[in-house]
């Protein structure tokens, strides 16, 4: 088409819509829609709901990855219908009718006469002034007349005339002539009958515009704006029936009637708000008025192709013949008009003032200009013909000529204060303006919000608010400006619609996510409230949509409240839309969470949560679900194998074992497991096997679970579950079991029992409470391997008064599972582990379940819990087989072997009653009477005992130093087997240990199965007792060597002092009233206790508390043993106070002693052992040169092999009762001169030498000290004590002395004799006299190992006196060391002799 300046203008998709007549409008008009278009709208957008599976936006905004749906075809539908049924205004004219079909039947008999009646009505509707809608564009109206033939209302016998096409020539002729060749159609639709259609597919033409998908034509985004509807009347005679609209296709429909032939099938009474006539084709529905129900699927079934091509040549000849010439003649018109004068003023606006200035309306007060209602133009007005002409050209698409009339049209309207006219004029010119082609000027973003202020707070019309925010924020998020549309539409946003509240914040939201820098947490927060405001409005399924976008944000990022929230909602929605599944996953998740809330809120939760729970399982039964509560630390299970603990039984105490009321120590169970290993060595003969696996009765997180568990049949298997109650509520579990699986070997039926323990388990979130458990127990009668799944429980919840009584009748209670998958370690040995993140298994909920084996129980009978320090107390064990297989091996293994014994077995014991009520006066030594006239303390009895006969073939003895056997000691029993259901008791000794205090002592019984080849080779047994120790006695003693030279024959080879210095350090608490010493004896290879040293008138050694005693003996070595003897028997020997004597070599005495904590060998420096041995096997082959023979040498010389054993008897009073206590302590003496103590000296700050940061070196070896060469040669003088002289007859005195020298060690010395003339010191001639030797002054010899060699020597005197004789120095070194300088060695004490003068 051409526009006013001549120029030919294309039109672009040009879109029709087509409306029957409807008098009274669907909207009111004062801007505020009525009920029926509110429920239109909410049921376009609740019909348009997104697409299962469609297509989804995934946004990535920093950490976040958000699944957004791609379109919003709801709100894009809404945008459609609102803007199709606007309401056409007073004050612009783009709703208003343009044109007007005039339609009639070809039945009619005149037609002609029926057009003019149609012609008729139009002008009286549109000129009589009885109407207000609808509304008229111009006054000459474009008129178009339609006659419209059904092809299926030809007889046969119109169809056999040979002129039959040309029955309607002579009508037509008539109409053309009449109103012309442009103004009339001639239209022929219905080819074809239905039922001839049926076999063939021809496609539906109405289709494509009843079911719209998605609003992309109405307003589109880019350089143009699709023209809006041009609202066209479509009019028919009221004389055509239903049956024959029914035929003729629907075209016609009743004069004035409501509802539109081509509408949908909705309740709506708003004619044709939601059918749109698109692209060049009418928009035709068949409405059967007969049924009143309008066809559901197919239309147009009776029009043929041709049918169509027609109806598009219809239209093509209306729009091209008739409407566009008509639009573009009005277009000419006015702007000729407005032109034809322009050039009597200034302004185009002040010419069409004057031209139009007759119809001027009266000036009104300023009151009345501001208000929209109080200013009303007539049809003929100048500014009005200016926005006509404005619409005109906006609706054909020239915007350019268009916005110069808005614009124009706008300043005359705001200097009238007509402020809805001028509103209308903004709108459009800030439209016109965008979609002018290459955008000359920008878009008046501040056209649209002055308009959209206006429309909402002066006119108060919320529907041209909403038209005109909608166009601007699709204008401006064209332009990417998301900031400012959000900003439109939040503004847009109140209380008096909810739907379209909802739908404007749903889009501010994508705005605020579609931004450059996405506003992620702005998005979410809108989305809430659009899905509010859904919910608010009824649209659940679209609020339901909200909210799981915006807990795409909130979820897992610290915003509790806020997710709990939004988790609640998702609930309620699903379930009001029946998704119960859905339902349940979002209230699991608020329970599962650590929730912010309040008790009372999570309560709340908690109900409504198993409400739909139950409502979800009621449906359907399937599978036990899964349930969210209580949460299960899976890794903290603990799994028990075997008989839950037993309770004492009278006297009886049973043995601890394991429980699952005990706490895991990692360093207890690796003495544990060492202490197994070494018993199961022990038991394979020094090997421990290959295949050894530790035993593990209870398994936990910290426990090597790499392999399957072993247990037993008819043994029960105790699960602990650990709970936790995340809520602030209490929970309620009742009827809680196992879930398992098993799978039979060699058998066929498996029959596991399952127990549960307790009826209901109340968990609470209290922090004082402790952790809620459940323990269950299941009981394998089968063979085979075992799985467990899970757990299986009923849960509700407490009344909401907050009583925990367990009550679930009242309450909503649910019954489901939860599995217990535990995590293994992370593995971490190859490199592919190290660089990657890999769990190993863990198989402590899978356990294979192996044949029977003998089950051992141990009971304790009289075992105290306090005792004396070294105090022995004799107590009795009894083993009990309680299973059906014998039991044989019986063995102990235990950190403190000294602390106890089950006696000899070689040796005869005396036989003790097997069940003793008291050990009062009971003694547990074997004692034997002294001879009669023989006196305490005389020669002591010697008595040979072998180490093996008290348990050193174990090894006792060496501490668990070596070997494969040290500290494991066999229990002697009947048969070695313990038979089904039989018991036996033994006598058990004990002996305190020697330091005071608290001690924990660990039992380990091993025992094994008769029956061999299981797959459980043996099975152990724990005991941990606790010993309260309390101090006794303080024992020193101290080895000295003897100076006077033994004359007897068993004394030659050497004797010593022993000095045995006791000390009652027992505190009155414990009520001890005194201590007796009963008896000393001793143990060594190389000396012997020979008599005690004691005044005669001390019978009996008695301490009371504090107080000390000395005791004195004299050592003698031992005669040479046989070779075969030598290195496995003990001298015993004994040296009594008292008389009754002790026989210390039977058990328990030499139990003890033999088991004792640190024997000499460990006493002792750990390079000393090596130099001694070294020595010892040198020794045979000769004096080898070098520093180590002559230190192994030098201290051989002050060792002293010797150990004391002091045995005492304490009284006590016990409830006014004297009870007397045994015990027996130890002393070894190593050195001379050096004391030993019984007790460990704490003085010895042995944690010192852990405190090294630098890795110690070894000592080197260094040369023996002066010290210990100055013992190599022990001197004595052999003189008279007083010598009588006449020194007047003559003067010199000659007294012969005697000097003994003899050799301590086993080597070869030579010997150095220097006989002194002078004192060393003057202080010595003062106290006694001077004197000289006589004869040979210095002698050198060499004395053999062990010889004995005396020099005769004579002292000269002058005068009468007393004289000291000790003057001469010997000095001595080994023979073999040329290099070395002899060493003075230690002199005796003074010799005094006194001389006489006889005279």
């Amino acid at each position: 088409m051409r526009d006013p300046s001549n120029q030919v203008q294309v039109v672009k998709n040009l879109r029709i819509s087509v409306n029957n007549v409807v008098t009274r409008p669907s909207v009111p008009s004062s801007g505020v829609p009525g009920h029926a278009h509110r429920r239109l709208l909410s049921e376009v957008v609740l019909t348009c709901q997104p697409a299962e599976g469609g297509v989804a936006n995934v946004i990535t905004a920093g950490d976040y990855d958000l699944n957004i749906s791609a379109t919003t075809p709801w709100f894009e539908a809404y945008r459609e219908s609102f803007l199709q049924s606007m309401p056409a205004s007073d004050h612009e004219f783009l709703n208003h009718y343009l044109a007007c079909l005039l339609v009639v039947s070809s039945s009619e008999a005149v037609p002609v006469e029926k057009f003019l009646k149609l012609s008729q009505e139009q002008h009286r509707i549109q000129h009589s002034g009885e109407y207000t809608n609808p509304k008229w564009f111009i006054p000459n109206t474009l008129k178009y007349y339609v006659l419209l033939h059904d092809m299926m209302t030809q007889t046969p016998q119109t169809c056999k005339c040979a002129h039959a096409h040309n029955i309607f020539n002579p009508l037509t002729s008539d109409m053309k002539q009449r109103y012309g060749a442009q103004g009339c159609y001639l239209l022929k639709v219905n080819s074809r009958t239905a039922a001839a259609g049926a076999d063939e597919q021809i496609p539906d033409p109405w289709s494509q515009y009843l079911h719209k998908s998605s609003l992309q034509s109405q307003v589109q985004l880019g350089p143009r704006l699709s023209v809006p509807s041009i609202y066209l009347l479509m009019y028919r005679t009221s004389e055509v029936d239903g049956h024959d609209s029914e035929e003729k296709d629907g075209v016609l429909v009743n004069s004035l009637d409501n509802t539109h032939p081509l509408q949908l099938d909705t309740p709506s009474d708003t004619p044709g708000s939601l059918d749109a006539l698109r692209a060049v084709a009418v928009e035709t529905k068949p409405p059967p008025l007969a049924t009143g129900v309008a066809a559901a699927t197919s239309h147009g079934a009776c029009l043929t192709l041709n049918d169509h091509d027609r109806i598009r040549l219809f239209i093509q000849e209306f729009t091209f013949r008739g409407l566009l010439p008509h639009i573009e003649k009005n277009i000419r018109q006015l702007n000729d008009q407005l032109v034809s004068r322009k050039g009597l003023s200034r302004s185009l606006f002040s010419a069409t003032k004057k031209w139009f200035g007759g119809g001027k309306v009266p000036e009104k007060s300023i009151a009345e200009l501001k208000n929209t209602s109080g200013l009303l133009y007539p049809p003929e007005a100048p500014e009005l013909q200016i926005r006509k002409m404005a619409d005109l050209c906006f609706l054909v698409q020239l915007y350019d000529l268009a916005y110069s009339c808005y614009h124009t049209a706008k300043k005359d309207f705001l200097s009238d204060q007509a402020m809805l006219y001028a509103a209308g004029a903004l709108e459009m010119a800030a439209v016109s303006a965008f979609l002018q082609v290459g955008a000359p000027r920008p878009y008046p973003a501040h056209y649209m919000d002055t308009a959209i202020q206006t429309y909402r707070d002066v006119s108060k019309n919320m529907v041209l608010a909403e038209r005109c925010a909608l166009l601007s924020a699709e204008v401006l998020k064209s332009q990417a400006k998301y900031s400012d549309a959000a900003t439109l539409l939040i503004k847009m946003t109140s209380e008096d619609s909810d739907l379209r509240s909802a739908l404007l914040l749903e889009q501010a939201a994508h705005c605020f996510i579609n931004m450059r820098n996405p506003m992620v947490r702005k998005f979410a927060f809108h989305m809430i409230l659009a899905g509010h405001r859904f919910s608010k409005a009824g649209q659940k399924r679209h609020a339901l949509r909200c909210y799981c976008q915006a807990m795409q944000v909130y979820k897992g990022k610290g915003w509790s409240l806020a997710e709990d929230h939004i988790n609640f909602t998702i609930g309620r929605q699903s379930f009001t839309l029946r998704q119960p599944e859905n339902a349940v996953t979002a209230f699991r998740h608020i329970l599962t969470n650590d929730s912010q809330q309040t008790s009372t809120q999570q309560g709340a939760f908690l109900r409504e949560y198993l409400y739909v729970y139950k409502n979800v399982t009621g449906a359907c039964e399937v599978a036990l679900p899964q349930l969210p509560l209580p949460c299960i630390n899976s890794s903290a299970t603990r799994v028990y194998f075997g008989h839950e603990r037993r309770l004492a039984e009278g006297e009886k105490q049973a043995a601890t074992h394991v429980s699952l009321d005990q706490e895991f120590d990692r360093d207890l169970a690796a003495m544990w497991q060492d202490l197994e290993e070494k018993v199961v060595a022990a038991a394979k003969r020094g090997v421990v096997p290959a295949t050894f696996q530790s035993t593990q009765c209870c398994l936990n997180s910290q426990t090597d679970n790499l392999r399957f568990p072993l247990a037993v049949v008819e043994e029960p298997i105790i699960v602990e579950v650990v709970f936790r109650n995340p809520l602030k509520v209490p929970l309620v579990l009742s009827d809680l079991s196992l879930l398992w699986k098993f799978t039979l070997k060699d058998f066929n039926r498996p029959q596991p029992q399952e127990d549960s323990v307790g009826d209901a388990v109340p968990i609470s979130n209290e922090k004082e409470a402790s952790v809620p458990r459940a323990r269950l127990k299941l009981l394998p009668h089968q063979t085979g391997q075992l799985n467990i799944l899970g757990l299986v429980y009923n849960l509700a919840s407490t009344s909401s008064t907050g009583d925990t009584t367990i009550n679930t009748a009242e309450g909503t209670s649910v019954r489901g599972r939860q599995d217990l998958e535990i995590q293994g370690p992370r593995l971490n040995q190859t490199k592919e582990e190290k660089t990657s993140v890999s769990h190993g298994p863990d198989r402590r909920l899978d356990p294979t379940i192996t044949p029977p084996m003998p089950l051992l129980e141990v009971f304790f009978l009289q075992f105290p819990t306090a005792l004396l320090c070294g105090e022995i107390r004799k107590a009795y064990v009894e083993f009990c087989n309680m299973s059906r297989v014998t039991l044989c091996g019986l063995r102990v293994a235990s950190t403190h072997p000294d602390f106890f014994t089950f006696g000899s077995s070689s040796l005869a014991t005396p036989l003790t009653p097997l069940s003793p009520t008291s050990f009062e006066n009971c003694s547990a030594y074997k004692t034997l009477a002294t001879p009669p006239g023989a006196t305490p303390g005389s020669v002591a009895a010697v008595t040979l005992v072998s180490e093996g006969d008290f348990g050193s073939g174990t090894g006792l003895r060496g501490g668990g130093v070596s070997g494969a056997g040290k500290g494991i000691t066999e229990i002697p029993l009947g048969e070695g087997t313990l038979k089904p259901g039989e018991s036996t008791q033994l006598p058990m000794w004990l002996r305190g240990p020697d330091q005071e205090g608290v001690h924990e002592i660990h039992f380990l019984f091993y025992y094994e199965s008769a029956e061999k080849g299981g797959k459980i080779s043996h099975r152990v047994l724990r005991h941990t007792v606790f010993i309260c120790a309390s101090r006794s006695l303080s024992v020193r003693a101290t080895a000295c060597r003897s100076n006077t030279l033994p004359e007897e024959e068993e004394e030659r080879n050497g004797s010593m002092l022993v000095f045995v210095d006791v000390e009652n350090i027992n505190s009155s608490e414990a009520g001890v009233r005194e201590f007796h010493i009963a008896q000393v004896s001793s143990s060594s290879k190389q000396w012997r206790l020979h008599k005690c040293i004691n005044p005669a008138e001390d019978k009996d050694c008695k301490l009371t508390s504090r107080e000390r005693g000395k005791l004195c003996f004299r050592a003698t070595r031992c005669k040479p043993l046989q070779e075969g003897k030598k290195r496995s028997a003990f001298p015993f020997s004994k040296s009594g106070v008292s008389s009754l004597q002790i026989i210390t070599s039977t058990t328990p005495c030499a139990d003890f002693f033999f088991r004792r904590c640190q024997p000499l060998e460990s006493l002792r420096p750990p390079v000393a052992m090596e130099t001694q041995g070294r020595h010892s096997r040198s020794q045979g082959v000769g004096h080898g040169g070098g520093d180590k023979d002559i230190a192994g040498v030098v201290r051989k010389c002050n060792e002293v092999d010797l150990d004391i054993i002091i045995l005492w008897k304490a009284f006590v009073v016990e409830d006014n009762k004297q009870v007397i206590l045994e015990g027996q302590l130890h002393v070894a003496l190593q050195t001379i001169d050096k004391e030993a103590c019984s007790l460990t000296q704490k003085e010895e700050a042995q944690e010192m030498v852990l405190l090294k940061f630098k890795p110690e070196l070894p000592p080197p070896m260094t040369r023996p000290s002066m010290e210990q060469l100055s013992h190599l040669i022990k001197t004595n003088l052999q003189y008279p004590e007083s010598y009588s002289h006449p020194f007047n007859q003559k003067s010199l005195c000659m007294v012969p002395v005697t000097l003994t020298l003899s050799n301590c060690s086993l080597a070869q010395v030579d010997v150095i004799i220097d006989l002194r003339h002078k004192a060393t010191s003057p202080e010595s001639l003062e106290v006694h006299g001077s004197f000289t030797w006589l004869g040979q002054t210095q002698f050198k010899m060499q004395l053999g190992a062990q010889e004995v060699m005396r020099v005769q020597l004579r002292a000269c005197f002058l005068h009468a006196g007393v004289y000291n004789l000790g003057t001469p120095r010997v000095f001595a070194k080994l023979a073999d060391q040329g290099a070395m300088c002899e060493t003075s060695q230690q002199t005796a004490t003074p010799a005094l002799i006194i001389i006489i003068n006889s005279t």
